[in-house]
């Protein structure tokens, strides 16, 4: 009955790929505002099929030569998650001795970790007080192998007096943010990339500015403790996360960590 469809083992092997791609990129995206932007495309897209069937040779034209223009506009818009993207396939490192699928963690439809979030919020709110000034780097599914090797290697499990004494004022390791990776502090003193966004506010130190800095190029999670006035930032996707309370910031944290 269908011997007129030419469909082959290739032909349902590319289209197992592209849906793969689709849902790995609305995955990439779904936690910004640049998911509005596919959906606007996509009802274009929809729009520009249906004129063209309906054979409205006028608007399927215009729509045709807004779509394939469209390439370097999407360049520009989604620079941030291109980089991202990139980021996530060359950063994993295939030397070391963990698994093939550990490695492409950033695969997996789901974010689970080990991390105590009630150890580092009352590490966070210790600092706080004294106005201990403080940078978190929680690793999520994006490896920050490439930003561990800047700094002094630890595999410490994580708990609060760890990280109140590695940023003790007078301690050599406080200069720098420190990673944790599942429940374990794997680095300290790390330098990361400063953000270039102009519309940080200028009351924001380096400290801030690297934590949005890191925050856009990968999906870690960044706490902060402030050194002048003792504030705790929570910083997500480049953007500072508000919250009312404790309980809401560890809420917010333990659902940005699937715990």
């Amino acid at each position: 009955m269908f011997d007129f469809v030419d469909f082959s083992l290739l032909d349902a092997l590319d289209i197992i790929l592209v849906a793969l791609l689709l849902f790995y990129i609305y995955r990439l995206l779904k936690s910004t505002v640049a998911i509005n932007i596919i959906i606007g495309i996509a009802f274009i897209f929809l729009i520009w099929k249906i004129t063209q069937a309906l054979k409205m040779e006028m608007l399927s034209g215009i729509l045709g030569y807004l779509l394939s223009g469209g390439v370097i506009a999407l360049i520009i818009v989604f620079q941030q998650e291109i980089r991202k993207f990139l980021l996530m396939i060359g950063t994993t490192n295939f030397s070391r001795n963990r698994s093939f699928f550990k490695q492409l963690k950033f695969l997996k439809s789901e974010i689970y970790s080990d991390v105590d979030t009630d150890e580092l919020m009352t590490a966070c709110y210790n600092m706080a007080k004294s106005k201990t000034g403080a940078l978190i780097v929680i690793e999520r599914t994006n490896n920050l192998d490439f930003l561990i090797n800047t700094g002094d290697k630890m595999n410490a499990q994580l708990n609060s007096v760890l990280l109140e004494s590695i940023f003790f004022k007078n301690s050599p390791l406080h200069d720098g943010a420190t990673i944790i990776r599942d429940n374990y502090v794997v680095a300290t003193r790390v330098v990361l990339p400063i953000s270039d966004n102009d519309k940080i506010p200028a009351r924001f130190g380096l400290r801030h500015r690297a934590a949005i800095g890191v925050s856009e190029k990968t999906d870690s999670l960044c706490l902060l403790v402030s050194e002048e006035t003792g504030e705790i930032s929570y910083i997500k996707n480049g953007e500072f996360v508000l919250y009312d309370s404790r309980d809401d910031l560890l809420e917010k944290l333990k659902k940005d960590l699937n715990i």
